[in-house]
């Protein structure tokens, strides 16, 4: 089963949605925060000669901003509508640049994998995770790596009975209804939106600051 047959059969979560209304609101500002965030990471300020692959690109901003920094660039991810996503800021920012590949495919897809080859820094960030088979993906994007690269990788830790919470909300939420999400994804925002609050209000005097500064992921 592919991922659009996964998403249909309500067996995954549609991360390209999320993706594409954050690309309504790209600016430099934001680009110029992930490739600070990418230089202090790799201990670089320059990735210029570099093979960097980003193992579920997501948005593509990570892999946008890997690029501005110079390095060759390929961006792959299982989601459609995150591949959509890449392509659309490569097609804005590097449009018709051959030093920067966007695909679709999965890293649970070891035949795939093999056929790219091994890379300078291998990028994941907050995916293997989702894959289900979170070790497997840890294994598989070991082996794009070249000898003497660089590794990083991000996953979720594990909180004990708060992550336990949120896999069963997860569970539902992709299992459910078009009311049933609706209302999961009401309550959820509402929980977020409510700490976001309560801390700009105690740290910064302003209930609003968290949505003044913005987001860069």
């Amino acid at each position: 089963m592919g991922a659009r047959e996964e998403i249909n059969a309500n067996e995954r979560f549609e991360f390209g949605e999320n993706w594409a209304k954050f690309l309504e609101q790209m600016n430099e500002e934001r680009i110029t925060a992930s490739m600070s965030a990418l230089q202090s990471m790799l201990g670089s300020t320059s990735l210029a000669g570099k093979h960097f692959i980003d193992v579920g690109s997501g948005s593509g901003l990570s892999s946008l901003a890997a690029r501005r920094l110079g390095a060759k660039v390929y961006s792959f991810d299982y989601d459609p509508q995150s591949v959509a996503c890449t392509k659309e800021l490569k097609r804005r920012y590097f449009a018709e640049d051959a030093d920067w590949t966007v695909a679709e495919g999965s890293v649970l897809d070891k035949d795939y994998l093999s056929s790219l080859g091994q890379f300078d820094i291998v990028y994941s960030w907050g995916v293997l995770h989702h894959t289900g088979a979170m070790w497997e993906a840890l294994a598989n994007v070991d082996g794009l790596l070249r000898a003497g690269g660089q590794l990083f990788i991000a996953i979720y830790n594990d909180q004990g009975s708060a992550s336990s919470r949120w896999h069963g909300i997860k569970q539902s939420y992709t299992k459910g209804g078009k009311l049933k999400k609706a209302l999961l994804l009401a309550l959820v925002s509402a929980y977020f939106n409510s700490k976001r609050l309560a801390s700009g209000l105690v740290r910064h005097r302003d209930p609003f600051y968290v949505w003044k500064q913005g987001s860069v992921k």
